[in-house]
């Protein structure tokens, strides 16, 4: 077990330093219930600085936007396309995340987490997931519409983000207070892509 552990301790950094990151299988098997995790559900805004490993990333996301069967996801979507997407802010750098192949994908590298919201916690805390919306793979609509659509879904994988923070004692915010036109700049979205929302995800400070 000692050896596990100190093999782990040494992989985490090398992973970060890769271009992307493989990202370990899901681990849903928790003990919390449905109900437990709604009564701990709440918003957190003070973080300590401790890293969350591998393990506790891949799960968070695959609770936010995973597949849970062959073509279709964790997270409801109007009409199932799936317009949206997930990237995910680490003091290493900026990744996109494939859930398909359960890994990071690297855009940025660099510390950018100050860029993903205006309140001091963002730039400190662990990890920023930045939701994104892609105009090209949603229904035909007016801006608004398609918007207020992203808006709802998004909040699908918000609250997901919201579940499983509550059942494993990690704590999150969902924030949308950003500079928008920096986040795109550093996100390198196309002009068929807009920002939905901000959340944040780490450990409390109690």
């Amino acid at each position: 077990m000692k050896i596990k552990l100190l093999f782990l301790a040494l992989a985490l950094p090398m992973f970060m330093m890769a271009q992307d990151i493989i990202l370990p299988q899901p681990d849903m098997n928790m003990k919390t219930t449905l109900g437990e995790a709604l009564q701990k559900r709440k918003s957190t805004r003070s973080y300590t600085q401790q890293e969350l490993d591998l393990q506790q990333i891949s799960n968070v996301l695959w609770a936010a936007w995973g597949y849970n069967r062959e073509d279709k996801r964790t997270a409801p979507s109007s009409q199932n396309k799936q317009e949206l997407d997930l990237y995910v802010v680490l003091k290493s750098g900026i990744y996109g995340y494939d859930a398909k192949n359960n890994r990071l994908v690297l855009i940025n590298k660099g510390d950018y987490m100050s860029a993903t919201g205006k309140q001091d916690f963002a730039a400190t805390a662990p990890l920023n997931i930045v939701i994104v919306a892609d105009k090209n793979r949603m229904a035909p609509a007016d801006d608004n519409r398609q918007l207020a659509t992203a808006s709802i879904n998004a909040g699908y994988i918000s609250e997901n983000i919201y579940l499983y923070c509550a059942a494993t004692g990690l704590g999150t915010v969902a924030r949308g207070s950003f500079d928008a036109k920096v986040l795109t700049t550093l996100l390198s979205l196309k002009d068929n892509q807009m920002i939905i929302l901000c959340q944040t995800v780490g450990y409390p400070k109690f």
